[in-house]
C-alpha cells in the first residue's frame, strides 16, 4: 500500500540542489572550456596555471567548482542507493562512507588550491 512520505523524508531538497549544482556544473564547464580550449595560446603548462592562479578570483571558481562538482557526484551515487531496498545499517554505512570520501577529497583540493603560491 502506498504510504506518504514528507518532503523531508522523500529527497526533495537534495533533487533540487542536484538540478541547481548540475546548472552550475554547465555554466562552469563552458566557462571552463571557452578559457582552456577555445583559445590555444592560453597555456596548460605549470606556468601557465601560476600565472592564473595569481588571480584570487581563480582560486574562488577552482573552489566553487571542486565543491559542486563533489555534492552533484556523491549526491547522485545516494540518490541511486536509495533506489535500492537496503536495511537500514547498510544505508548509514554508505551515508557515512560517502560522506567521510566526500569531506576527505575536499579538503584535499582546497589545500592543494590554497597552496599554490603566490609569485611576484
Amino acid at each position: 500500500m502506498f504510504k506518504y512520505k514528507s518532503s523531508k523524508e522523500s529527497g526533495g531538497k537534495s533533487w533540487v540542489f542536484q538540478r541547481i549544482t548540475g546548472i552550475i556544473l554547465v555554466v562552469f564547464a563552458i566557462g571552463h572550456y571557452i578559457l582552456m580550449h577555445f583559445h590555444p595560446d592560453n597555456g596548460k603548462t605549470y606556468e601557465a596555471v601560476l600565472a592564473r592562479m595569481q588571480y584570487p578570483w581563480y582560486r574562488l571558481i577552482d573552489i566553487v567548482f571542486v565543491t559542486f562538482a563533489l555534492y552533484h557526484g556523491l549526491n547522485g551515487i545516494w540518490g541511486i542507493i536509495r533506489d535500492y531496498k537496503l536495511q537500514q545499517w547498510s544505508k548509514i554505512t554508505v551515508l557515512t562512507l560517502l560522506i567521510t570520501s566526500g569531506l576527505a577529497f575536499l579538503f584535499w583540493a582546497y589545500s592543494i588550491i590554497l597552496s599554490i603560491p603566490y609569485v611576484n
